[in-house]
């Protein structure tokens, strides 16, 4: 059971709803204790500071996340923060032609497994974590995101 704090801090009219956004970070939580997770959803300019100061490249992107790697504290883990950029998650589904919620939960899937210390730093990595993407999003009715075009 995942329990999902979420903070809006910016806003635009095709954001998901808060059910949508729980919905899709518990699919993506793949323990079996009971855990916590926060989201925040931010602008442009905040997730060009966060990825400036934290992974030293100075530009927006579509997620971060900032795994917590604690130890379970009365019966929950917390898993750690995740934040989307709502702007460049709205431009990359219309740059790629995807539906805005397929997008969204695809991002959030992503984001939550990074939690998780899954990882694409290498083909390995990757392949293991876009499959339990893919599983996730098609249990939604999403196609697979790396395939272009879908």
């Amino acid at each position: 059971m995942l329990s999902l704090d979420i903070d809006r801090q910016y806003s635009q009219e095709d954001l998901p709803s808060d059910n949508e956004l729980k919905q899709w970070a518990a699919m993506a939580y793949l323990g079996d204790s009971p855990a916590e997770a926060a989201l925040l959803i931010v602008d442009e300019a905040a997730m060009q500071i966060l990825n400036r100061d934290y992974r030293h490249v100075d530009k927006s992107t579509n997620v971060l996340s900032f795994p917590a790697n604690l130890s379970e504290v009365d019966g929950i883990t917390h898993l750690g923060d995740i934040v989307i950029c709502a702007p460049i998650i709205t431009l990359e589904s219309q740059q790629q032609s995807k539906n805005i919620n397929a997008h969204w939960a695809h991002m959030l899937i992503h984001g939550m497994l990074h939690l998780q210390n899954y990882d694409h730093g290498n083909d390995d990595e990757a392949q293991a974590m876009e499959s339990i993407e893919i599983k996730q999003l098609a249990k939604l009715g999403i196609s697979n995101p790396y395939i272009p075009n879908q």
